[in-house]
């Protein structure tokens, strides 16, 4: 298992702030997201590193275990790891039980499968957390693997159309140390949503003494998108204007899932309102889409020249309006 280090991911410092992050993250998903890279293939691996330090950094709970971590994570992964068979009690393992699991194709490194995955907001390895241990002399009756569990990365493009992703998945041995990978496809359903199980039959632990194997569960998780958040099957782009847009009214292009649209900003519209776009959102489970809502942002200049800084004073001085009386 290796080491992410998620400022380097995002090119940020330790200290830096959520906004920094932030923007951070989407300066890099706009130029690495796989539909307008030009290099696909290096496109979408760097696409999944920015999600997966993005997914830790931007959560507060997350990012505090992050930077806890610090050079003892071998440490801490090696306790998780004791604590789940026995609190360090040592075990005697039947061939073909608890074996350790590597996932290739879900978009989560094992790195981040071992210390975040499973729930949002949560930690550990969902793949580890069902396995149990047998012992030698126990009834050799034909025993059901147990189920595995991981984290799928799902971008919202695959939500709006579905995919087909393949998937590895790398068991080795933890006595005999032998591994084997398997290589098989999952089907990403139109309309998955966040958090929803993918059942992938059959792909769990193996049986034990003619047993069946168990299956594979695999989480949807919504990738970070640059342009948009996600509301139920709702979406919401947030449209920087500037001043005299806001107040001048605007037609502005905005991106959806579909492709631009033009937006019509009237006169006057206010910080922090919305405009909505009619199903350009995801789908929704009953049919149809979602809408997406067109959020205002004003941005005042930082800087002005003279002429600029001579305009805005000629106005404050011809202006009536007062917005500590209106």
């Amino acid at each position: 298992m290796e080491f992410k280090d998620y400022y380097a991911s995002l090119g940020v410092t330790r200290d830096a702030s959520p906004e920094d992050i932030k923007k951070a993250f989407r300066k890099l998903a706009r130029k690495y997201h796989p539909d307008v890279a030009k290099d696909k293939k290096v496109a979408e691996e760097k696409f999944k590193a920015i999600n997966e330090a993005h997914e830790v950094l931007s959560d507060p709970q997350k990012r505090q275990r992050y930077d806890a971590l610090g050079a003892g994570w071998k440490d801490a992964a090696a306790s998780e790891s004791t604590s789940r068979t026995g609190n360090g009690r040592a075990r005697r393992h039947r061939p073909g039980s608890a074996p350790d699991v590597h996932f290739e194709g879900t978009g989560f490194s094992d790195f981040f499968e071992r210390f975040f995955g499973g729930t949002p907001g949560g930690a550990g390895r969902g793949a580890d957390a069902d396995y149990g241990t047998q012992w030698f002399g126990e009834d050799t009756a034909p025993q059901r693997g147990r189920n595995i569990e991981g984290d799928l990365l799902v971008r919202l493009e695959e939500v709006l159309n579905g995919s087909v992703r393949a998937i590895s998945l790398q068991r080795t041995h933890p006595v005999t140390g032998a591994s084997e990978t398997h290589t098989f496809k999952v089907r990403i359903p139109a309309g998955v949503s966040e958090g929803q199980t993918i059942r992938v039959a059959g792909k769990g632990e193996p049986g034990a003494d003619g047993g069946e194997s168990g299956d594979l569960y695999l989480r949807a998780r919504f990738a970070a998108h640059p342009d948009f958040r996600t509301q139920s099957a709702d979406l919401v782009h947030e449209l920087v204007l500037a001043p005299w847009e806001a107040v001048l009214g605007i037609t502005a292009s905005v991106p959806t899932l579909d492709g631009r649209v033009s937006v019509r900003i009237p006169p006057g519209t206010n910080p922090g309102q919305q405009l909505r776009v009619r199903e350009r959102g995801l789908p929704r489970g009953g049919g149809g889409r979602g809408d997406l809502f067109v959020s205002v942002q004003v941005k005042l200049p930082a800087q002005l020249s003279d002429e600029e800084r001579a305009l805005w004073t000629q106005l404050s001085q011809v202006s009536k309006f007062n917005p500590r009386t209106e």
